[in-house]
């Protein structure tokens, strides 16, 4: 047995060597080493490419995210984008049956808006845009950077002055405010007419009060020069500059409208329950308000023209409304600051004869106001409607309301009582001229041409254009930023910038 077994182990030698471990890398041949390194390194390479192309996926969806937000934002906060236009009044008078209701969402919206940097703001007619220095004008003492503002009675409280402003207005116009606190006409009072594009409101000037308004603008006043790193003195008094557009040049900010080349307008009123015939009972409600409030003005204006609140409009009588403008002159001049605001005084467009027109104008160089607001809404329904235009019932009975209604049917007394009232302060003016050497502050002032502001149914370029050629420095619009939108201040100006290069094209052209 154990020779065969060798005999075996001499015929077959290879079967019977000893086996190694199966763990051993002898048992591995040398290729099948590199075929497990080189799988190892493409799988690598592969989760490296997939990582990559995952995260540049990751990038560039991101960024057109933002770029997609970005351009929204753009569009959705620029005045000139259509929906601010075609979308937002149709639909704020479609859920918003009662327009009362309407104003206060859109001021209440446009106050949050401004606060989150959201709100619609003007991004042409800039200082670098050759458009701007077409509208500048000089109004008293300042070179505002376009003739066009916006009228008391959108903020009334001085809510939202500065998301006004940055709709491209130069000139924005508060309140009115009375001394008191008063809730105004009961509810509902804005009617509206759509085929007009007007309004009828007996709102009888709600305010919060003089205090409350002052406390507002002081406010914002002391926010201001915190943030500029100044005295809120330094603010009040104009010695506040800031440098625009990174360039060396600085400009002076104004007090009120805390911004360059632009104004803030506070309107003034009696309370309702002031017996208008008692004139120093009147006269002492406009100076309280004055007292609290010409330190945050750049322009104080007296309201005498309301239609809603009554006997008021009996004020613009020339004995009882000189003595009322000089009080506020008086009042005005004695501010606390080292410029006094301007004072205008805002006129009815009722009170049209020659006779009435001469009274007030007596009254303003006699007090030494520094223009005049024509005018306001009418009590007037005559000669409102076109014959091509045919009025719904609801339109009709808004048409019927009692109180003052506003909208592009008022322009053509707009455009009159410009003309008139320019004729008659510059008559004024010439007859007032003292005698040679003459120093009395009255005759200087009363010699010193008085602003005017014209105020209804400017809804376009073309009559803002007229009123100004008519003898206004400004057009301020009220009615047709409810209907137009927070586009309309920039369209105007567009369109006055338009027609402007228009008729020099035609003047370089004709011989």
């Amino acid at each position: 047995m154990a020779s065969s077994f060798l005999r075996m182990r001499r015929s077959f030698p290879s079967a019977f060597r000893p086996l190694k471990s199966a763990s051993s890398p002898a048992l591995l041949p040398k290729f099948g080493s590199r075929v497990v390194r080189r799988q190892a390194s493409t799988s690598s390479s592969s989760s490296t490419d997939s990582l990559f192309v995952s995260r540049l996926r990751i990038f560039l969806f991101g960024s057109s995210v933002a770029a997609s937000a970005w351009f929204v934002y753009l569009y959705a906060t620029d005045t000139r984008a259509s929906f601010h236009r075609w979308l937002v009044p149709p639909l704020l008078r479609a859920v918003f049956p009662d327009a009362e209701d309407a104003h206060h969402v859109g001021t209440a919206a446009l106050s949050v808006l401004y606060s989150l940097n959201l709100h619609p703001r003007e991004r042409t007619f800039t200082k670098s845009d050759p458009a701007a220095d077409a509208l500048a004008v000089q109004v008293f003492d300042d070179t505002l950077s376009n003739p066009i503002g916006i009228s008391a009675g959108l903020d009334k409280d001085a809510e939202v002055p500065d998301a006004l402003f940055a709709l491209g207005a130069a000139v924005v116009e508060v309140g009115g405010c009375t001394p008191r606190p008063q809730a105004g006409n009961p509810r509902p009072r804005v009617f509206r007419v759509p085929v007009l594009d007007g309004i009828v409101n007996r709102y009888g000037l709600n305010s919060r009060g003089a205090d409350a308004m002052a406390a507002r603008l002081r406010e914002r006043v002391r926010l201001f020069a915190l943030r500029h790193g100044v005295s809120e003195r330094e603010v009040l008094d104009g010695l506040v500059r800031v440098v625009k557009d990174g360039t060396a040049t600085a400009d002076v900010v104004n007090p009120g409208s805390l911004q360059p080349g632009k104004l803030l307008a506070v309107q003034v009123a009696k309370n309702k329950d002031t017996d208008e015939k008692d004139v120093n009972a009147v006269t002492s409600d406009y100076v309280y308000c004055v007292k609290r409030l010409a330190k945050y003005a750049d322009v104080l204006v007296v309201n005498v023209s309301s239609p809603n609140t009554p006997g008021l409009r009996d004020l613009q009588a020339t004995e009882p409304l000189t003595r009322i403008l000089t009080a506020v002159v008086d009042e005005a001049r004695a501010v606390d600051r080292r410029v006094p605001p301007k004072v205008m005084v805002k006129v009815s467009p009722d009170e049209d004869d020659d006779s009435q027109v001469e009274g007030v104008v007596q009254a303003v160089c006699m007090s030494g106001v520094d223009g005049i607001i024509v005018g306001n809404t009418t009590k007037k329904r005559t000669g409102l409607i076109p014959p091509s235009i045919r009025l719904s019932g609801k339109e009709q009975l808004a048409l019927l309301e009692e109180g003052g209604f506003s909208g592009p049917a008022t322009f053509d007394q707009t455009l009159k009582l410009v003309a008139k009232y320019r004729k008659t302060l510059d008559d004024q003016s010439l007859r007032s001229e003292p005698a040679s050497g003459a120093k009395d502050d009255w005759a200087a002032g009363s010699r010193a041409q008085k602003i005017i502001f014209a105020s209804g149914g400017i809804t376009n370029g073309e009559r803002a254009l007229k009123v100004l050629n008519a003898g206004a420095s400004l057009a301020m619009v009220y009615t047709g930023l409810v209907y137009g939108g927070s586009g309309t201040i920039t369209r105007i100006k567009r369109e006055m910038s338009e027609q402007l290069q228009s008729s020099r094209v035609k003047d370089v052209a004709s011989p």
